[in-house]
């Protein structure tokens, strides 16, 4: 039997969006997809474990946070 190094810790679907919680196990790493439906738009996350419940919570305030974050250290 193969097993999958992708888990899946957690989904949610709100008003066409949905955003899953992913654990690689292979690498020990956490991301966070989201794929709004209505638009096709999608995007993938890659966090630190202590923030994957709050990137996962609130993936668009992380992605903007990720991206100033990134802007400041360039």
């Amino acid at each position: 039997m193969l097993t999958t190094p992708i888990r899946e810790l957690d989904h949610r679907s709100t008003d066409g969006i949905d955003v899953t919680l992913l654990w690689n196990t292979c690498n020990n790493r956490v991301s966070v997809a989201v794929h709004d439906r209505r638009s096709g738009e999608a995007f993938v996350l890659q966090v630190p474990g202590p923030d994957a419940r709050e990137a996962f919570n609130h993936p668009y305030a992380y992605a903007l946070h990720d991206t100033f974050d990134h802007a400041l250290a360039a």
